[in-house]
């Protein structure tokens, strides 16, 4: 059987799809219809047959586009579309494919194009619940939904030039202090650096957008931190995260490449919950969040600004807490076997 997957949502939901990817290859070929900023953390992917790049807001735009990526989507053969990206207009290019079989969620927007839908469930984790278009009568394993992306020699080698050889003993620490969510960005990166400087060598990553960000950060955790914001693909950014015996991050797209890289990650979660079923799956993974705030969760993904005007949710959680979940998690990884 040939399938299709369609996953034209944000990149840590793309990273999230590969344990349905893997699922659906045990059956036969998968293509999967990705966007032009996710299209990369497919590469090297063996459960990927090919990757039909979507750029809806480019060539992908008006009639003409729809029509290539659609003719494009028919070419692949597919028995069966799998709408991990549940919009109306997903929906009606796989309509348009030809697709006689197209699977997706029962609250999908494009629902009513769908042959076969399946329940969105609350209560399961957004990786065990893509996992499920493809077997929605069996609640998969926490090693079925575990993510995987495969860096390569270019990603291993643009890590190795930005780290370098380095007789610095201490474990490397990951900060990824952004987010394109404003509230979602927990202010206190520079203190936590400074409170890991004995005891971790901090690397920052992150878009050309938090080169600021990162600037801030090097300056207070001191010799030895590297800067490798806007300098490494999204694969490059997975390979060196998994190097690193820690990272700390928001709740955006570094947590999703801590899970696929096995990293024991400490996300920090303000005006959005991980009830919502997007926290870390990387084993010893710690979540920080400031309980007991009856305005959280207050957006699915996370306002530009807080709505109440008080960022409680953030502000009321210190760098010296933060850093005392780095050091547990350092001392239970790095101790001898």
């Amino acid at each position: 059987m040939t399938s299709l997957v369609v996953q034209t949502s944000f990149l840590g939901d793309m990273v999230l799809t590969t344990p349905l990817i893997a699922e659906l290859a045990v059956r036969g070929p998968v293509d999967v219809v990705a966007t032009p900023a996710s299209a990369g953390l497919l590469d090297n992917n063996p459960s990927v047959r090919r990757v039909i790049v979507y750029d809806k807001r480019r060539s992908g735009r008006g009639i003409r586009g729809f029509r290539r990526i659609a003719r494009d989507m028919r070419a692949s053969g597919a028995d069966v579309v799998y709408l991990a990206q549940g919009s109306m207009r997903s929906a009606a290019l796989a309509m348009a494919a030809g697709a006689g079989t197209r699977v997706g969620f029962a609250s999908s927007a494009g629902r009513p194009l769908y042959s076969r839908t399946v329940p969105y469930r609350q209560d399961l984790h957004h990786a065990a619940r893509l996992w499920q278009l493809a077997a929605p009568d069996r609640v998969p394993t926490t090693e079925q939904i575990r993510p995987r992306l495969y860096p390569g020699h270019a990603e291993r080698a643009a890590v190795d030039a930005l780290i370098g050889a380095s007789r610095d003993a201490r474990p490397l620490v990951a900060l990824a202090p952004g987010s394109v969510w404003g509230t979602k960005r927990w202010p206190y990166y520079r203190e936590l650096a400074r409170e890991l400087a004995p005891a971790a060598r901090v690397v920052v990553l992150g878009s050309p957008d938090d080169c600021p960000l990162a600037t801030e950060i090097l300056a207070a955790a001191g010799p030895g931190a590297v800067d490798t914001t806007g300098a490494l693909s999204l694969l490059g950014s997975a390979e060196l995260i998994g190097r690193c015996a820690v990272l700390v991050t928001n709740d955006s797209a570094p947590q999703h490449l801590g899970s696929a890289m096995g990293t024991a990650t400490v996300t920090v979660f303000g005006p959005t919950v991980p009830a919502f079923g997007f926290g870390p799956l990387a084993p010893h993974s710690i979540v920080v969040e400031r309980a007991g705030l009856e305005c959280r969760p207050c957006d699915k993904h996370g306002p530009p600004e807080c709505p109440l005007g008080h960022w409680k949710c953030m502000r009321e959680l210190p760098a010296r807490d933060v850093a005392a979940h780095v050091r547990h998690l350092l001392t239970i990884i790095t101790q001898p076997t």
